[in-house]
């Protein structure tokens, strides 16, 4: 009856309200529904038709047409017109933590057999566990078989020599973020490895180039940035260093075709595109957060802005420990003109390092998932703001959103500038994959061309006259507003 109807209108308004935050048209449809109810049929019609057309002129729609075609762009490099992809049949993973074994799942679910070496048995054991486990999950989920699950498990064999890999087509190192432990894999992948294989690192900031040089073959070397969980998660970076051949490349691409994932070129830089740029508008948001605004205020504005988490939430879940190793890595080049806020390491120091530990910039009591603000983390902030002399100042969310969008997209724009990205959209992708950006806003370079980028220049402007050294205007940037350009100018790359 109609009274029932409405009220299951009314429940889904609610739920759509609370699970697609931000999106436009879900909630037009529970209106055209619910005009479908209460109105004549003539006169629903004509709601709905009107209520189709302010969906069809709505910037959400602009952005997530623009995000379907930038993840069909994404293979349309280069090396693909000259180059065909090299035999891919059996696949080696060195390294069985939560990346080795994510992104073992992910070959072993594209019907390739996977084998895993480890240092020893225990650690060879703990490998096959995790990626058991996440079968187990599945089969209770109801989302596979058991004879799914043990089929898949079938593919795989592990061992704790590296000669076992002598058969592999492609060879991908997921060991620990430090050169000299993949310096010392990759000699040993040298060793092993058949003629023509393909040798991957799944470095998320190393010189690809330089792990390519300890083999005899830098041609057959190229990076493989799988974001984590490997096996869910859509995006990867192909790295090509200088040396990478086209076929090689070819054949990440290939990989990337047969894993469902949504791959992405880049060049070599510390941190390639993704984790360049999220360097970049996290230091913005640090910079912030010591001069006055929270970083529950932060993550608030940047979950207003349409991320499903902000970015201190991000690195709670990520762990601090891996953006500490990383800051320690970098102190000795990093440059003196540029401010350095120390609060992340005070947390770090004490061992707060997120969800894993119980408490970050959050607190996670009883193994919480979802973490609730800490008075003390406050009070640390606060002696550090005294420490560095800085007098808290109130930022808005608008102005919290602004300084993060304009640090993210001026970054891109040198990424951009120096090659490292192919061309915009392809930027676009890997944030829309890999960090969280709201779809339906179509990624920071779509974003920016939509607010306009002499807006975002002129805030970068105004910023660089606090910090000039932060807030260095992008070379490209500049060069876009005075020819009257947009970024999408430059989708034709590649």
């Amino acid at each position: 009856d109609k009274a029932a109807a409405l009220t299951e209108a009314s429940a889904a308004a609610e739920q759509v309200a609370k699970t697609l935050r931000g999106l436009y048209s879900p909630a037009k449809i529970v209106e055209a529904v619910r005009a479908a109810i209460e109105q004549p049929f003539d006169e629903g019609l004509r709601t709905e038709r009107a209520l189709f057309l302010q969906c069809l002129e709505s910037p959400q729609r602009a952005g997530l047409v623009h995000a379907f075609f930038a993840e069909r762009e994404t293979a349309k490099i280069p090396e693909l017109k000259e180059a065909r992809p090299r035999r891919l049949e059996e696949v080696g993973v060195v390294g069985g933590g939560t990346m080795g074994a994510g992104i073992a799942v992910s070959v072993l679910d594209a019907g390739l057999p996977v084998v895993m070496v480890e240092q020893d048995e225990a650690a060879l054991e703990r490998g096959r566990a995790r990626v058991a486990q996440v079968y187990d999950l599945l089969v209770k989920k109801g989302r596979i078989t058991p004879d799914e699950r043990d089929g898949r498990m079938a593919r795989f064999t592990g061992a704790t020599t590296y000669d076992a890999l002598g058969d592999a087509d492609l060879i991908i190192e997921a060991v620990f973020e430090d050169m000299d432990v993949k310096l010392a894999v990759f000699a040993q992948l040298d060793r092993v490895a058949k003629p023509g294989a393909v040798l991957a690192t799944n470095t998320s900031y190393l010189d690809v180039n330089r792990i390519a040089s300890a083999t005899r073959g830098p041609a057959d070397v190229l990076g493989l940035h799988f974001f984590s969980p490997a096996n869910i998660m859509k995006l990867l970076e192909i790295v090509v260093g200088d040396q990478t051949a086209a076929d090689t490349v070819a054949t990440g691409f290939e990989l990337a075709r047969r894993l469902r994932k949504t791959p992405v070129r880049a060049g070599v830089c510390d941190g390639f595109i993704g984790n360049r740029i999220l360097a970049v508008h996290r230091q913005a948001a640090d910079m912030m957060m010591e001069d006055g605004a929270s970083p529950y205020d932060i993550d608030a504005a940047v979950r207003e802005f349409g991320y499903p988490m902000g970015p201190y939430q991000m690195a709670d879940l990520a762990g601090g420990d891996i953006g500490w190793a990383t800051r320690k890595r970098r102190a000795a080049t990093r440059d003196p003109a540029l401010r350095y806020v120390q609060i992340p390491d005070r947390l770090c120091e004490r061992g707060w390092f997120g969800q894993k530990t119980g408490r970050g910039f959050y607190l996670y009591p009883d193994g919480a998932r979802v973490g609730t603000p800490d008075p003390e983390v406050l009070a640390i902030i606060d002696e550090e703001r005294r420490r560095a002399g800085v007098a808290p100042r109130p930022f808005s969310r608008e102005d919290i959103q602004r300084r993060y969008l304009a640090a993210m997209i001026n970054e891109a724009a040198n990424v951009l500038h120096q090659g490292i990205a192919l061309r915009p959209s392809d930027v676009d992708v890997v944030f829309l994959s890999g960090y969280g950006f709201p779809r339906y806003r179509g990624g920071p370079m779509h974003y920016a061309d939509s607010v306009g980028l002499d807006q975002v220049l002129a805030d970068i402007r105004s910023y660089a006259r606090e910090d000039p050294a932060f807030w260095k205007p992008s070379p490209l940037l500049v060069q876009l507003v005075e020819s009257g350009r947009n970024f999408a100018s430059l989708n034709q790359a590649g």
